[in-house]
């Protein structure tokens, strides 16, 4: 086994200048939509429903869209929004709706109720985490598990506090671990009894479609568990079309009870007289249907399923018997996250930035940006070319050795 430092230096004095820092993805992948540009030429700028799609109105979005992605983020055509581009944007306004007008079930709006706080599955999505921030959302940690959130633990949350509004929830291939929520985990989150009578899973449906193999799990509908449970209007669905097409210039979509649908376009109908209708026309057209865009997204798995299996072959030739490293193969989404001894993975990050190896900040995972244990890396490859994640890789595999090295463990 080679010298931890000695290969450390070696890797500091090859100047390499790499990031793994963000969920985007590679320019080749962006090439899959290219020939999208093109459409919808002035011939076809009508919308299914005769529309008009270049004048105002319909805030709902296209129904031909609509009707294309709502059996993959499971929501009934009439009750999924089309939007603009960020279902983060969506996220944030449903939040600041819920804040400042009560929402469908609620006593008061949130802004009147006193404290509020939101579950947040850790470890978890950064974004997520920021938005509660910023609007002073209060954090609640719960463990995730292979399964999902630790329920045992949510329901007992829930049960008692009426300030807890709601819950994050990545359920297919999570955010950064990748698991995908089983069926009694999405039950349990539909029928638990809640303190807050206004209580909203935040369904953030993300990778719906983003398989890094032929396998494809199916979710427990949310929607309609929640609806049998008796609770129509607890879920919000969020999905979008970011790392589908084009991460700036996609749509985003939300689904929920109708009562929900409702307060919300009756609310944003106050700040929009519709969406980007072209660029929806666009993607219905270059999409068609359900089986062209799984072939579309087929051919995004073949550009970076290569990545992420770099990642697992290089630590897996690295830690494999090493004690306290582990790591996520995920079989979907985005990221990789690896697991540290307690205490080192801020040292990790900082070992690879001082070797031109950018890194998501550790703590990122968690709220506050505060990982308890120090121990948990989130690792983001398809960005980079292939060659570059095998060099950024290799380079962490060294700065995880002389970590390790340093505490008094060898890899």
């Amino acid at each position: 086994m080679s010298d931890p430092q000695q290969d450390y230096d070696e890797l500091k004095a090859a100047g390499l200048t790499l990031d793994l820092t963000r969920g985007k993805p590679s320019s080749a992948q962006l090439d899959l939509a290219a020939p999208m540009l093109d459409l919808p030429g002035s011939e076809l700028v009508r919308a299914a429903d005769g529309s008009d799609t270049r004048n105002y109105g319909n805030v709902a979005g296209l129904p031909e869209l609509r009707a294309l992605f709502a059996p993959f983020l499971q929501v009934p055509v009439a009750q999924l929004i089309a939007s603009n581009n960020s279902s983060l944007e969506l996220m944030h306004d449903t939040l600041v709706h819920a804040l400042l007008s009560p929402l469908p079930g609620a006593p008061v709006r949130w802004a009147d109720a006193g404290r509020v706080a939101f579950l947040a599955p850790v470890p978890g999505y950064d974004r997520h985490f920021a938005v509660c921030e910023r609007l002073g959302i209060d954090l609640v940690s719960v463990p995730m598990t292979a399964d999902g959130p630790d329920m045992d633990e949510v329901e007992r949350l829930v049960a008692d506090d009426p300030s807890i509004k709601g819950i994050w929830c990545v359920p297919k291939y999570s955010n950064p671990d990748g698991a995908v929520y089983s069926d009694e985990v999405v039950r349990r989150l539909a029928a638990m009894p809640t303190a807050a009578p206004d209580f909203r899973i935040m369904w953030d449906n993300a990778y719906s479609v983003h398989h890094l193999t032929e396998e494809e799990p199916e979710l427990a509908d949310v929607l309609a568990l929640a609806a049998e449970a008796g609770n129509p209007d607890r879920p919000f669905v969020f999905g979008s079309t970011s790392k589908i097409t084009f991460a700036g210039a996609g749509v985003a979509f939300l689904g929920a009870s109708e009562a929900n649908v409702a307060w919300w376009l009756t609310l944003t109908e106050k700040r929009t007289i519709g969406p980007d209708k072209i660029n929806q026309r666009r993607h219905a057209l270059f999409l068609r249907d359900g089986d062209g865009l799984r072939a579309h997204m087929a051919a995004h798995r073949e550009l970076i399923a290569p990545k992420f299996a770099v990642v697992e072959k290089l630590l897996t030739d690295a830690f494999a018997d090493t004690p306290g490293v582990s790591w996520t193969t995920p079989k979907g989404g985005y990221f990789v996250a690896l697991t540290v001894p307690d205490g080192l993975a801020s040292q990790v990050v900082a070992l690879a930035k001082d070797a031109g190896i950018v890194l998501t900040p550790a703590g990122a995972t968690h709220p506050y940006g505060k990982d308890p244990h120090d121990a948990l890396i989130r690792l983001a490859p398809t960005l980079p070319p292939l060659a570059d994640v095998e060099g950024a890789m290799a380079g962490v595999v060294t700065c995880v050795r002389l970590a390790l090295a340093r505490a008094g463990t060898r890899a």
